[in-house]
C-alpha cells in the first residue's frame, strides 16, 4: 500500500483555503477589513515568494479563531465551504484521489493550513488521513495559539516522520504532489515527487530535475 501524500492549496483545490479563510472573515465583518486584508495579503504574498515568517502568521491568522465559540465558528465553516471552496472544486483532482484510492494506495493530505479550515475539505474530499497544523485548545475554545510542530517546509517532513514511526506505512514507492516551493523538502525525500501547476520556482526545479508536471485545471 505505496503512499501517496497530496499539498492541499492550490493543488486540490484551484486556491489556498488558508487566504480565502481570511478574505471570508473580512466579508463577514469578523475581523477589521483594511487592516486584515491588506496583513492577510502580504503573508499570501510572502509564502508564495518562499518568505514567509510562519510564526507571525500563525499569530495574525488564528487570532480570530480565540475570539469565537466553536458553535460560531463551525456555522461559518458550513458558509465558507459553499462560498469560497465550492468554487474552487477541481474534478481532475478527484480523479486523481480516485485513481490513487483504486491502487489500493494509503492515501493522506499534508498541509500547513491549520486543521479547523482544512478538516472539512479534505473530509469532502474522502481523504481519510490528515496532517494539518494543529491548534490550542482549552475548556473546548480554541486559544489562538498552535499547539506542536507548524506543518510547514521542513515542518512537514517533522511531521510525517512522526506519524510514520506511529504507522506500519513506509516510504517505499511514495509519492507526493505539490504546487509549492515551500514543499521542496518533503518533494526531496519521496519516490515519485510530482509538480502540480506549479508556482514558477517549483516549475524550474522539477524541469531542473526531471520531475513530472501536471496540471488539475487544463
Amino acid at each position: 500500500m505505496p503512499l501517496t501524500l497530496f499539498d492541499l492549496d492550490n493543488t486540490l483545490i484551484a486556491g489556498d483555503s488558508d487566504h480565502g479563510w481570511g478574505e471570508f472573515l473580512v466579508t463577514k465583518h469578523i475581523v477589521d477589513a483594511d487592516y486584515y486584508k491588506r496583513m492577510n495579503d502580504q503573508f499570501y504574498q510572502d509564502y508564495q515568494n518562499g518568505q514567509l515568517d510562519m510564526s507571525a502568521y500563525l499569530e495574525f491568522s488564528l487570532a480570530p479563531l480565540g475570539k469565537l465559540n466553536h458553535s460560531a465558528l463551525t456555522q461559518l465553516h458550513e458558509q465558507f465551504m459553499e462560498e469560497v471552496i465550492e468554487p474552487l472544486w477541481l474534478p481532475k483532482a478527484e480523479a486523481l484521489i480516485q485513481k490513487h484510492r483504486d491502487n489500493g494506495d494509503t492515501l493522506m493530505i499534508i498541509t500547513s493550513t491549520n486543521r479547523f479550515v482544512v478538516e472539512p475539505i479534505c473530509n469532502k474530499l474522502g481523504v481519510e488521513h490528515l496532517i494539518a497544523t494543529e491548534l490550542e485548545q482549552q475548556s473546548n475554545q480554541y486559544t489562538g495559539h498552535v499547539s506542536g510542530i507548524p506543518s510547514y517546509k521542513e515542518g512537514k517532513v517533522t511531521r510525517l516522520n512522526q506519524w510514520l514511526e506511529q504507522s506500519a506505512i513506509s516510504m517505499t514507492d511514495s509519492s507526493f504532489y505539490s504546487d509549492s516551493i515551500n514543499d521542496l523538502p518533503l518533494l526531496e525525500i519521496v519516490d515519485h515527487p510530482v509538480a502540480v501547476d506549479p508556482c514558477p520556482q517549483l516549475k524550474t526545479v522539477a524541469l531542473q530535475r526531471g520531475w513530472n508536471i501536471i496540471s488539475l485545471r487544463d
